[in-house]
């Protein structure tokens, strides 16, 4: 297997969003730092901040594949521990260069954060970010016809925060409202396929310690501000991790999944990046295997790789024609 590519180590670096550019002329004012910006690789979107909700926040831009039929769509979603980040992280997750020119069209959203749904009162916290992803994508996908999208094959991509917010929407019941008068609350929240980076694959805090003993990720989605508390509290909130921990909600009927990790996992030792560790990866994909439920998984000496990066697999997957 060739070398991971180097955007690997970049998606697992928690952090602020970038701040880019200055004035081009002197000024006698502070010059005023733009907001997140994309990578140069990455094309100018077909339409941006396009709003699917109320929050300044609610926004997807979408990039649109060249073609004379419906494409098929990677919806993304940033990492940044649900406690930051933004869209313009998307070529850490995925090359929409290479998508578009496959004929997978692109999009990208953001959504609240753990903060701003403590300050709403939403309970558990975690609920905003992974909603508002799931209504984003249901957005999107009430969009088809505008934007010549095939509404089955959508596979999610993501890193970290985003990878299990992704994995949550792919091991996920439908969350479609027939009966709902909002159209956009009709729509699907069924995935084709997702493929994720560093993913944390549980939010049960039994299960972490026991796969890496040093973990310390996760108290904050819950309302914990340590994880300490966070596992000592793990029997008043069983029903919680029941609903939005990805491994709980794994059975027979959910799509197939792809895991990428910069390291080799070592179950029960601690690790260097607890909080990214493969070790999330190794236990998830027994799990699937258990459910009959595909999963691939690639580290740096894993065996049976099929696809080197999530784009690779996003493309062979979404290009398929039957699941």
């Amino acid at each position: 297997m060739r070398t991971l590519p180097i955007y690997l180590l970049a998606v697992l670096v928690a952090g602020s969003a970038t701040l880019l550019g200055q004035d081009a002329a002197p000024s006698k004012k502070a010059a005023k730092p733009l907001g997140p910006q994309y990578d140069a690789s990455v094309p100018k979107p077909t339409f941006s901040e396009v709003k699917y909700g109320d929050h300044p926040r609610h926004v997807i831009d979408f990039w649109k594949a060249e073609s004379d039929t419906a494409t098929p769509l990677v919806f993304v979603i940033h990492g940044g521990g649900w406690q930051g980040g933004s869209k313009e992280r998307v070529h850490r997750f995925a090359d929409v260069n290479a998508l578009l020119k496959a004929g997978i069209s692109v999009a990208a959203c953001n959504y609240r954060y753990v903060k701003q749904a403590v300050q709403s009162g939403i309970e558990p916290p975690v609920k905003a970010p992974l909603h508002d992803a799931a209504r984003a994508l249901q957005f999107v996908r009430s969009k088809s016809e505008e934007w010549n999208l095939d509404k089955q094959r959508i596979g999610a991509a993501g890193g970290s925060a985003g990878a299990c917010s992704s994995l949550w929407i792919a091991f996920h019941d439908d969350l479609a409202d027939p009966d709902s008068d909002d159209p956009v609350s009709r729509e699907s929240t069924r995935l084709w396929c997702a493929a994720v980076t560093g993913a944390q694959t549980t939010l049960d805090p039994k299960q972490m310690k026991e796969w890496t003993p040093n973990s310390r990720y996760g108290g904050h989605a819950f309302g914990f501000g340590s994880f300490a508390k966070f596992l000592e509290g793990r029997e008043t909130i069983l029903p919680w991790i029941a609903e939005y921990s990805p491994f709980a909600l794994v059975d027979k009927d959910d799509p197939g999944v792809y895991l990428i990790y910069s390291r080799p996992p070592a179950i029960g030792e601690n690790q260097q990046d607890p909080t990214h560790t493969a070790n999330f990866g190794v236990k998830l994909q027994e799990h699937c295997k258990a459910n009959g439920v595909a999963c691939e998984l690639v580290y740096p000496g894993a065996p049976h790789v099929e696809h080197e990066t999530p784009t690779d697999y996003l493309i062979e997957t979404l290009q398929q024609k039957q699941r």
